[in-house]
């Protein structure tokens, strides 16, 4: 991979500057892309782009830029877009400083700002080096979701598809599937969570497959599909535990098998009104799996522990010796799952040793 330092000005820069009004910006005589397709859209108020611009007249410098070089001549930003778009704006004529249009100002404060020197990193090299160099300017402080990374890399007419269903505010994905995902879609949360889904945790690996394919359909069918298996299995809509589940990892284990609607409903509210289970989003993987670990079944309190410790003299009801408290772990007599609950009565104090072999069982 190569990195190299590419020194311009603002009048570089803002050559043949030009917005469509449809989501793409280009500068730099038109080999600039300023918005490719994994950057969110302009965020800076007016606070922060007349901050730029202050920046500027004062001769203050800037913050490192950063960008790709797509190898045919052209670029795109990585890290920066906000403070190009205030730059070019400005001179644009589309906002004042002080009062004053980039047209009013004096000769010599003109020539201030277009001979002002930008300083501009631009790296070269394979998808996975890019990927790489991407994490580490975010590190160092760039603000890009895990997505917003991968898109900068897998870039195409697959991914240009893929958000329009799943990457803005108001799009049809948020539309059905608002109340099971969490996230927001213009920070590429939705794109990430469906490929998640759908390629059992090897984004990477499917977007490689699939960056070079004309649309993304498949992708939407399938997560229209993981939602209406979520509606039709689990018929009581409840938002506030359902939202953020991994809906997809379910469907794909259980969507071929015969499941009791009436069943998982009543089993579902019987859940919900057990104090013991403390994260009710884990009650849908739960009833399915049978696997206590997503319920996250409340612990006895340290109280309930040393009375019950002292009710024993301090020893294992099981292997009859003595323990410090710190040697020994709480165990429900009857288990949570036959109806024991975590209360002081159904607690026995075990050395951690026969609290193992008694789990084992």
């Amino acid at each position: 991979m190569k990195i190299k330092l590419l020194d311009l000005t603002v009048q570089e820069l803002v050559e043949d500057y030009y917005d469509d009004d449809e989501g793409g910006v280009t500068g730099y005589g038109g080999k600039l892309d300023i918005r490719p397709p994994f950057q969110r859209e302009f965020i800076y108020k007016d606070k922060e782009r007349n901050a730029v611009i202050d920046s500027i007249l004062k001769g203050f410098p800037l913050n490192v830029m950063y960008w790709s070089d797509r190898e045919n001549g052209e670029y795109e930003i990585i890290d920066g877009q906000q403070r190009t778009i205030s730059i070019a704006q400005y001179v644009e004529g589309d906002f004042s400083f002080n009062d004053l249009y980039f047209h009013n100002l004096t000769s010599d404060k003109k020539e201030l700002i277009l001979d002002y020197k930008l300083m501009v990193y631009v790296c070269t090299g394979t998808d996975s080096e890019k990927l790489e160099w991407f994490k580490t300017i975010n590190i160092a402080g760039m603000k890009l979701t895990n997505q917003e990374l991968r898109n900068a890399v897998y870039a195409g007419e697959w991914l240009s598809d893929a958000k329009r269903y799943f990457s803005r505010i108001g799009c049809v994905a948020s539309k059905i599937g608002k109340d099971y995902v969490s996230g927001s879609p213009n920070r590429q949360e939705y794109l990430e969570t469906v490929i998640k889904w759908i390629s059992e945790d090897a984004i990477e690996e499917y977007m490689g497959k699939h960056q070079h394919h004309e649309d993304a359909l498949p992708l939407w069918e399938y997560f229209r599909s993981v939602i209406d298996w979520v509606e039709s299995t689990f018929t009581n809509k409840r938002p506030k535990i359902m939202k953020g589940v991994e809906w997809g990892s379910l469907y794909n284990q259980f969507k071929d098998e015969d499941l009791d609607v009436d069943e998982i409903e009543q089993e579902t509210v019987r859940l919900i009104n057990d104090d013991d289970v403390t994260k009710q989003s884990g009650i849908y993987p739960y009833i399915l799996t049978g696997e206590e670990k997503h319920l996250s079944i409340r612990a006895f309190t340290n109280n309930m522990k040393q009375r019950v410790y002292e009710k024993q003299s301090g020893k294992c009801v099981i292997c009859g010796e003595k323990f410090e408290i710190k040697e020994m772990e709480a165990d429900h007599i009857t288990p949570w799952s036959e109806g024991g609950k975590t209360s002081e009565d159904n607690c026995q104090m075990l050395c951690k040793k026969c609290n193992r072999e008694k789990s084992a069982r």
